[in-house]
């Protein structure tokens, strides 16, 4: 168990690395070894020594001089200077795929929030279209990764160098369903819809015509039938096929926050009792799960929080019931759960700093 480390994030200036900058200045383990800040900066800015973070985000501007910290140059010099042990790439997918490997090799443990690495299986991966796709690095190095998902893969997590952190849509449906499809009560022979809405941060900070505020506000839509790419985490990692489950990302005219309602039908009658009992146990061990009992989730419970919540009504027959989770698609999905991993990868409560 390590009492402190010294952390970097890749990343900073999007909605992602603003909160994992957050999350990591107020962590209580690393109070006396704030972030190392590193991207891209121009030449003017660089011979000032970089650029404050109080210009990139004032509101984390606090008392203990966070602002003044300096986003400088990357380079490799400057982590291995720094001592830098964990490496958090909040960057685009290429460029985590091509950073990784040399991260790895200097003996940089990495927390990836990009989807570069979260997928096992060529088929899956395709939809990423990674130029460096079946080489022999790529492959040996997407064998050691780890789903970054504690409430599925705690033991392996404690042991990883490289953890990829799960997709935020990924995140609202796989916790639901995982229980029950481990416990088997799903009937698999009916299929599952699994409807999903996030707000318009989980598109990144960059604008698109689809982002713009004349084109999301006042508006609800779909997008990436058949097609998202976070689509094979939920078969990887629920343990299911494709013929199993149709999944519809919409976009909502909100910030933040991630509702999925998922439909499902039992191979037998259930109990309310019963699918309590199931998700009770499998989520035992697992403080950033909350189960509601008498209400259903709603994205105002969960948003600016680091919890995921899951609720559910069964139909009178116990034959089918409709779940409801709600996230956080920059915190749970996104920068908390990377916290979260780093607890369990030191060893530390897994809920430190995030409770």
């Amino acid at each position: 168990m390590s009492e402190t480390v010294q952390t970097a994030i890749v990343g900073v200036t999007g909605y992602a690395g603003a909160e994992l900058a957050r999350l990591l200045l107020h962590h209580p383990r690393l109070k006396s070894t704030p972030p190392v800040f590193a991207g891209r900066v121009d030449e003017e800015d660089a011979a000032r020594g970089g650029i404050p973070l109080g210009e990139i985000h004032p509101e984390l501007i606090d008392s203990k001089g966070s602002g003044a910290l300096m986003l400088q140059p990357f380079s490799w010099d400057l982590l291995t200077d720094l001592d830098v042990q964990v490496l958090f790439l909040a960057t685009p997918h290429e460029q985590s795929r091509a950073w990784v490997p040399e991260a790895l090799a200097r003996g940089i443990r990495v927390i990836d929030l990009s989807g570069a690495w979260r997928l096992n299986e060529a088929a899956n991966r395709a939809v990423y279209a990674f130029e460096d796709e079946g080489s022999a690095q790529a492959v040996t190095i997407q064998a050691e990764a780890v789903y970054g998902m504690p409430e599925l893969h705690r033991a392996e997590i404690k042991r990883a160098r490289l953890i990829a952190n799960p997709g935020c849509y990924s995140t609202s449906i796989i916790l639901p369903l995982k229980p029950l499809v481990a416990a088997g009560v799903i009937n698999m022979r009916h299929g599952i819809v699994a409807d999903s809405k996030s707000g318009v941060s989980g598109a990144g900070k960059a604008p698109t015509p689809k982002t713009h505020f004349m084109y999301a506000a006042d508006n609800l839509s779909a997008y990436g039938m058949f097609t998202h790419r976070h689509t094979g985490e939920l078969l990887e990692q629920i343990g299911i096929d494709a013929n199993s489950i149709v999944f519809t990302p919409h976009l909502l005219p909100i910030p933040r926050g991630i509702l999925s309602t998922i439909y499902v039908q039992f191979r037998a009658p259930q109990t309310r009792a019963n699918i309590l009992h199931i998700y009770r146990a499998f989520f035992a061990g697992s403080p950033m799960v909350r189960l509601h009992d008498h209400t259903l989730p709603q994205i105002q419970y969960s948003v600016r929080t680091n919890y995921a919540d899951i609720g559910f009504h069964l139909a009178a027959d116990g034959r089918r019931a409709v779940i409801v989770s709600c996230l956080d698609n920059l915190l749970k999905g996104a920068s908390s759960q990377a916290v979260q991993n780093l607890n369990v990868m030191l060893g530390w409560d897994e809920a430190e700093g995030l409770e």
